[in-house]
């Protein structure tokens, strides 16, 4: 039976499928949504996944024998995130006309069991809807950080990472897009792309091996942007990873991470992309994974095309489905188009007494202008070992804050701001530069790349000072370990701004009861 008539016979048993007697369990109306490789039946309480039987090079599923196997895969790999949605695998036997869902005798077709869960939950409707959050996106970061840190890793003798392989995936995408472009303008800005991206590939090359080497190819999720990620509960979920492919599953962890950085800038949420981008780099340390950011940004905005253009091909012409699929190809090469051409960055640190709303002025920057921001609370608790919340019980000037220890804070940041800028994002360094020799460091780090420099002079009033310290001692939670005390000692040794400083610098009242930042972030 060729791949057409089998499509048709397995479509005619999914029709078949939505009456209520082919399902041992009461069900409601039955609905079917269908994606380019899969229909899914929602009946209520449970919804079932029937894989198409199609061969895309990339995934195959042409043989019952191979949809059974990849059925049981994703049961296997997707209860690493969500145990209580993946329920089993069941047999849909039966005569064709008159199938019955997880019956007796022989096999036609296999579905995925899953638990129900409703549409409104997907991050990809509350982002539609405008409902999606900050408290979304941390909980999405605490997900993805410690799934990403407790998955296997690639052993070195595996071919799963490896630079040529990556690059097959990424260049395998141009193979399957161009076909189905009809258009001479299409034609040249899908060769205008690949030309690039292959510039960007060799750039990288080096990077890419040493990932591999560090232990950064781990088995992922695979496909993770919003529409696989749902609220159970009110608790951000993952699911449907990849398990029709391992090498698209064992991949670098910021590729995980660049598919949802693209899909959130995507959906317009850029202030949500820089800010899961940030957290995820403050919790993981991860620096090193932005020189490979902007290649994974665009592998992921091109099988997105890729996708699309399945869609339309499985679509009538005259639909509203095909001008749909359509319009997003087109969304999608768009932004491969713009991630390939990386504006100049610029290096800008904050200076300021401990609660005069450095960080917090430092994050606004990050969300609403597309910067990196590296906090010294952070990594001097990472160069110790300790945890970003967790305090090390240091006296003033001792311990984790002693001169010695201050002097190696102030190195590592300047480490991590070069790695930024090298990887062509701006950078706020997010640290207290009360002293004029750490400013001068990073004022001839700009120089030496030959970037813009700004210093960021952050203010409020001593009784707000002094609240904002009292009240997040009472809290908790923040990385500063700053009391009173240490506020008092900085008082009496900051060195002010020089003359010549302030030539560069702008002073933002952190006070200002709209956003202190918006009136210079116009001019960025």
């Amino acid at each position: 039976m060729d791949g057409d008539a089998k499509m048709q016979q397995v479509q005619r048993l999914v029709e078949a499928l939505t009456r209520a007697d082919a399902y041992h369990h009461p069900t409601r109306a039955i609905h079917v949504v269908e994606t380019h490789c899969a229909w899914v039946l929602l009946t209520g309480d449970f919804a079932y996944k029937i894989k198409k039987p199609v061969d895309f090079g990339f995934l195959n599923y042409s043989t019952l024998e191979k949809r059974r196997f990849y059925c049981e895969e994703e049961v296997r790999l997707n209860r690493r995130f969500a145990p209580a949605i993946y329920l089993d695998v069941v047999a849909i036997t039966g005569q064709p006309d008159r199938p019955q869902m997880a019956g007796s005798g022989s096999a036609l077709e296999y579905a995925v069991r899953m638990r129900q869960f409703a549409d409104d939950g997907l991050l990809s409707q509350l982002a539609e809807q405008k409902r999606l959050d900050a408290s979304h996106i941390d909980q999405l970061v605490d997900q993805v950080v410690d799934f990403h840190q407790s998955t296997q890793r690639a052993s070195p003798d595996v071919t799963y990472g490896e630079a040529q392989r990556i690059h097959h995936w990424v260049s395998e995408n141009f193979q399957h897009i161009r076909p189905s472009l009809k258009t001479s303008r299409r034609i040249e800005q899908l060769a205008g792309i690949q030309e690039r991206l292959e510039a960007e590939h060799k750039r990288i090359d080096a990077l890419l091996r040493r990932r591999k080497k560090d232990g950064f190819i781990r088995e992922c999720h695979g496909d993770l942007h919003l529409g696989n990620i749902t609220l159970i509960d009110g608790k951000v979920t993952l699911f449907d990873c990849i398990e029709f492919n391992p090498e698209l599953r064992w991949i670098d962890v910021f590729s995980d991470v660049a598919f949802l950085v693209m899909d959130l800038d995507d959906r317009h949420y850029r202030n949500f992309a820089f800010h899961f981008l940030n957290a995820y780099l403050h919790r993981s340390g991860d620096y090193q994974g932005l020189g490979v950011l902007r290649y994974y940004m665009v592998y992921r905005a091109l099988v997105r095309a890729k996708v699309a253009l399945l869609r339309r091909q499985q679509a009538d012409p005259d639909s509203a489905l095909f001008e749909t699929a359509d319009a997003e190809y087109s969304q999608y090469i768009q932004l491969s188009a713009r991630y390939l051409a990386p504006g100049r960055p610029a290096l800008l640190i904050t200076c300021g007494l401990s609660g005069s709303g450095k960080s917090t002025i430092a994050r606004q920057f990050c969300e609403a202008s597309g910067m990196i921001q590296i906090r010294s609370d952070i990594e001097r608790k990472r160069m110790s070992g300790l945890e970003t919340r967790e305090k090390s019980q240091s006296g003033l000037g001792e311990g984790l804050y002693s001169a010695d220890q201050t002097e190696k804070t102030y190195r590592r940041l300047a480490e991590l701001a070069t790695l930024v800028l090298q990887s062509s994002y701006s950078v706020i360094v997010d640290a207290t530069f009360l002293q004029r020799k750490y400013r001068d460091v990073f004022r001839s780090l700009a120089e030496k790349h030959k970037l813009p420099f700004t210093i960021v002079h952050c203010v409020a009033t001593d009784k707000e000072l002094e609240q904002r310290i009292q009240a997040r001692e009472l809290e908790g939670g923040d990385p500063s370990e700053a009391t009173l005390h240490v506020l008092n000692a900085q008082r009496r040794n900051q060195e002010p701004l020089d003359s010549d400083e302030q030539s560069y610098a702008i002073r933002l009242d952190s006070q200002d009861i709209n956003d202190p930042t918006a009136s210079w972030r116009q001019g960025i």
